[in-house]
């Protein structure tokens, strides 16, 4: 009788304790570049309670630009629905750094665009390969990511984005 009492007591608190929710993944404080050169810590992205988008990509990588190229063809429809924003963070080292505002410019992207020169927040987020892209609730919390990209999948990205409560 006692042996059963404390295998009900253990079980009890076993469960309790992997009932509990756990808090969900947020985007690590590291400090990157605004496209000016300012400053920007990667805490300080939000979107007023709506859905963010966060996308690691970098000017050499063809999958990363047609991701940002396939998003940006719809963004705008995008924002008017479900009023996201997309933060493009790009990884371009000190070597090609310098091309992004250019190259940005050229493509006519409206998205917030910063730099993770050092690759510090890359390394904070232990993202491996890019193109990376990550959605964010109106609270700030992550709750979907994924490495790659084929063409349509951000008919994928556009589903979750309005599957967010508001």
């Amino acid at each position: 009788m006692k042996k059963t009492f404390l295998l009900l007591i253990a079980i009890s608190i076993l469960t309790f304790s992997f009932a509990q929710e756990k808090p969900k993944a947020t985007l690590p404080s590291v400090d990157v570049k605004t496209l000016d050169g300012k400053v920007f810590n990667t805490k300080n992205i939000e979107n007023d309670g709506k859905p963010i988008l966060v996308s690691l990509w970098a000017t050499w990588c063809k999958p990363c630009v047609a991701e940002l190229m396939a998003i940006n063809d719809v963004y705008e429809e995008w924002q008017e629905e479900t009023g996201v924003v997309l933060y493009a963070i790009s990884i371009d080292d000190t070597k090609t750094a310098a091309k992004v505002a250019p190259f940005v410019n050229g493509k006519g992207w409206d998205f917030i665009v910063l730099q993770d020169i050092n690759w510090d927040f890359k390394r904070a987020m232990n993202v491996v390969d890019v193109p990376f892209l990550c959605l964010l609730n109106g609270n700030g919390e992550i709750i979907w990511s994924h490495t790659s990209y084929a063409p349509g999948s951000e008919k994928e990205v556009f589903e979750l984005i309005k599957k967010i409560e508001k």
